[in-house]
């Protein structure tokens, strides 16, 4: 039988254990001291690295943990998962809630319960392919951004002592708007920080992601499918726990304005290609590669239902790579950028970005305003990539006029 971890562990992170695991035992009685008997509101705890940064949370005990989140069966599959995990704490006090955080509800249930002492922010947008038109364009946005200023201005009636909100390495010279948005993100909530703490991290792909393409893999298998994967794309990978151990570390242990950043050598990047031809030997089969989308396809539908339900290493499975093509693709990962202070010695695996250019409040919201005026009124994709230019000076969009939805 697969097992997805040990995958993981044995062909992506080639580690036995969290990374971050010297680190959190470093510091374990100043995470039990900010974290037991605390309130926790996690916004979009249903996802892959909402559930991660409770998994991490939940051994210090605290006292309430409130989960939002709009996908109904994410939450419940949560909820299983937390009630079926032997050893694992759950507080008392749990309670989940379907539903969006820029909704008058949550508002009311914020102001109900005056606040909470740890407030982490999971919800985002975070494919590259959630730019393909200016519809889509403005819903990323309007997520990543406009809301994300709403729910900051609803934390200043009651601030948490910890604020965490969840960013990505695209933000670091960002060339699609998804990384352009955090990194207009990060410029927001740390305008907020003489308000209360805000800190964030930019960390690698997390492996096997919800909706990520390995993810994906699974469920092309599932269904007799044929697996696709770019063969130019070099990326750096965590595994989920070390997602969730990240943004632990950066919500409790930074100081304000920080960006936190996983310490990961240039020769741990891998090409999505070469961790697909691991996933099919570890599968017990042999990779059939193809010249094509339409010839994978044609062969996937004429594997042998005997032999697809018993998997050998004589089956031949079929797969095609292919270069990047698509608009927003960046060849590389970077962590930080030239300019920001970057301190490695703190933490055994944690990179932190200690000072960086931020943009002062009256300016931020400037940017904001304008963003809604451009909204409000008749738009294009260009017009919007044109006033982020304005704002991320280094936002280097190129539109190649293709993007992944029209990919395997």
């Amino acid at each position: 039988m697969f097992n997805l971890n040990k995958f993981i562990s044995e062909h992506i992170t080639h580690r036995p254990n969290s990374m971050f695991a010297q680190d959190i035992e470093a510091n374990k009685e100043l995470l039990c001291n900010e974290i037991e008997n605390k309130s926790v509101c996690v916004i979009g705890g249903a996802g892959s690295i909402g559930s991660s940064f409770i998994k991490a949370v939940l051994p210090f005990r605290p006292s309430k943990l409130i989960v939002i989140d709009l996908n109904e069966n994410g939450l419940a599959e949560l909820t299983r998962d937390l009630r079926s995990t032997e050893g694992l704490y759950v507080p008392q006090e749990y309670r989940a809630y379907t539903l969006n955080f820029a909704d008058p509800i949550f508002a009311r249930i914020f102001r109900e319960e005056k606040g909470f002492d740890i407030v982490a922010n999971f919800s985002a947008h975070k494919h590259v392919r959630s730019e393909k038109d200016k519809y889509s364009v403005q819903a990323l946005i309007e997520n990543n951004d406009i809301k994300a200023k709403k729910l900051m201005d609803l934390l200043c009636e009651f601030p948490p002592k910890h604020f965490f909100c969840v960013s990505t390495d695209k933000a670091a010279n960002p060339v699609n708007i998804m990384g352009a948005s955090k990194r207009i993100m990060e410029d927001l909530v740390m305008a907020y920080n003489d308000k209360f703490k805000v800190t964030t991290a930019r960390f690698a792909n997390v492996a096997f992601s919800n909706g990520s393409l390995p993810d994906g893999w699974l469920h092309r298998l599932q269904k007799k499918q044929p697996l696709a994967a770019p063969s130019d794309v070099k990326r750096y990978f965590v595994s989920p726990e070390e997602s969730g151990h990240i943004c632990m570390l950066a919500c409790i242990l930074g100081k304000a304005g920080e960006v936190f950043f996983p310490k990961l050598g240039e020769e741990q990047m891998l090409t999505f290609s070469g961790i697909c031809d691991d996933f099919v030997k570890a599968q017990g089969l042999s990779k059939m590669e193809c010249s094509s989308d339409e010839e994978a396809k044609m062969k996937a539908s004429a594997i042998d239902d005997s032999q697809y339900s018993t998997f050998n290493s004589q089956l031949d499975y079929p797969v095609v790579y292919f270069k990047s093509d698509t608009t927003g693709e960046k060849a590389y990962e970077e962590f930080y950028v030239p300019g920001e202070k970057v301190n490695m010695e703190r933490f055994r695996a944690l990179g932190v970005v200690e000072e960086t250019t931020r943009r002062p409040m009256p300016e931020v919201n400037a940017f904001f305003e304008k963003l809604e005026t451009l909204f409000a009124n008749d738009f294009t994709k260009e017009d919007v990539v044109k006033a982020i230019k304005e704002f991320i000076p280094n936002f280097e969009h190129e539109e190649k006029g293709k993007n992944l939805d029209q990919k395997m």
